[in-house]
């Protein structure tokens, strides 16, 4: 006897597939897409439901944002949820944040903050870790690559501008930008933030390298140093 609930235990206007159809994805709620995407529950439980105890399941994001947060693991001690299911919920989830991604890519300018922020946004604000990415320009403002050059908290001592000036050097950069989250969500940028800037803004002006900003990434917002006038003129 298969005890798993699918979609056609649902009536048809509420089953996620045709409401899509119908409708629109525009129009389903957070639970009915993951819904769409699990297809079936488990003994007791409605793919919905199951969906709802997905949604509610992470400590740190309750909603939907808690996918981005969850591992494999901790989706896995949901019952109901193997290791196929996981598996979708996590590649949903690393999709969604390659199209927010992509859709900025476009936008992104190197005297725009905010253009650089929204390009970061979805990848960085999430993560429970500080990570310093290095941004690589060339002459004519475009981004050339990037590169994560330190794990864990911030301190101005640990982050070696020659580390960071070694990869521009490779890349042949002209220009670069600092970017880190504050996993807090808050992008006010600590002390230890301050100095460190004006570290790697010292020796980019010894070896030609210019450190146009360091923009801190918080939760749906940020801090340019260079907008706050925190950077040496």
């Amino acid at each position: 006897m298969n005890n798993h609930f699918t979609m056609r235990d649902l009536p048809q206007c509420e089953r996620p597939y045709e409401k899509c159809l119908t409708k629109g994805p525009q129009f389903l709620s957070d639970a009915e897409l993951i819904a769409a995407i699990i297809n079936t529950g488990t003994k007791g439980f409605r793919a919905i439901d199951l969906s709802q105890e997905i949604l509610q399941s992470s400590n740190s994001f309750p909603s939907i944002l808690g996918i981005l947060n969850m591992s494999n693991d901790e989706l896995m001690r949901i019952k109901g949820v193997g290791k196929v299911k996981a598996a979708k919920l996590k590649c949903i989830a690393e999709l969604s944040k390659r199209i927010a991604k992509s859709k900025a890519s476009n936008l992104i300018q190197l005297t725009s903050p905010s253009s650089i922020a929204e390009y970061y946004m979805e990848e960085l604000r999430h993560i429970e870790q500080e990570q310093v990415v290095l941004l690589m320009f060339d002459t004519k403002n475009k981004l050339l690559g990037e590169k994560t050059v330190y794990i864990g908290t911030v301190n101005a001592s640990l982050v070696s501008p020659r580390e960071l000036f070694i990869e521009a050097l490779r890349s042949q950069a002209v220009y670069v930008v600092l970017l880190h989250n504050h996993p807090s969500g808050d992008p006010t940028p600590s002390t230890e933030d301050i100095i460190l800037t004006k570290r790697v803004q010292k020796a980019g002006n010894l070896i030609g390298i210019q450190l146009i900003d360091h923009i801190i990434i918080g939760d749906l917002c940020y801090t340019s140093l260079k907008e706050k006038n925190l950077m040496d003129s």
